[in-house]
């Protein structure tokens, strides 16, 4: 492995637009249906409801945690909503579902969406058998990334010590934190809605292919 990962133990990746590419506008689907939640929950037109799940989402790391905190709505209800989603345009992704099997250790989903929405996406994607646990947004109390809370409690929970262990995300916003703690990070960088900014320190490595990156990171080994 490169000389840069033989400490990696732990392996934990985020799920939409990292584990599949931006292009299939799953997230597209969410972004609208979310609007349209905050549309019929709050009675606000199209436009003044993108502005405040804008606002939610860069303020609270995500639009739930807005809508939890300035409007009290049901979490169980607000993501069954959102999540309904198509899933037509996820394949089975052979060169990843290969790459994941051959990283030594651990191997866990870290998302803000929650469990079964993430199943669905796993079983599309052929990697249903391929983490040990899914660590999603009911697990944290439903306090987002990059909330630096939220990635202690992922280390506490499944025991893992931040030192070996290695986080990949698309949004590099997500990245900082984990960096923080001691984790190596890979940014996905694919042009989903949030970069890095003008800061890049703590991003360790870029790669616009996560399949890609695994395996040349095992053929180095």
């Amino acid at each position: 492995m490169l000389a840069r990962l033989a400490h990696v133990r732990n392996w934990i990746f985020d799920l939409d637009n990292t584990l599949y590419p931006a292009r299939a506008n799953i997230s597209g689907q969410m972004d609208a249906r979310i609007t349209q939640y905050v549309v019929d929950t709050l009675g606000l037109d199209w436009d003044a409801a993108r502005t405040l799940q804008k606002k939610f989402f860069h303020e609270k790391g995500t639009t739930l945690a807005g809508l939890i905190a300035h409007h009290g709505v049901d979490p169980h209800h607000y993501l069954a909503y959102v999540h309904d989603l198509e899933m037509d345009r996820l394949e089975h992704d052979a060169p990843l579902v290969a790459a994941i099997a051959q990283l030594p250790g651990r191997k866990l989903i870290f998302t803000n969406a929650d469990a079964h929405y993430a199943g669905r996406v796993l079983d599309r994607l052929g990697l249903s058998e391929s983490f040990e646990a899914i660590h999603d947004i009911h697990a944290t109390n439903y306090v987002p990334k990059p909330d630096p809370q939220v990635y202690r409690g992922l280390c506490d929970a499944y025991d893992l010590d931040p030192a070996e262990s290695l986080f990949v995300e698309d949004m590099a916003r997500n990245l900082a934190p984990a960096k923080a703690i001691g984790m190596t990070t890979v940014w996905v960088n694919n042009g989903s809605e949030q970069g890095p900014g003008p800061a890049h320190d703590f991003i360790d490595f870029t790669t616009h292919d996560l399949a890609a990156w695994l395996h040349a990171a095992m053929e180095a080994a």
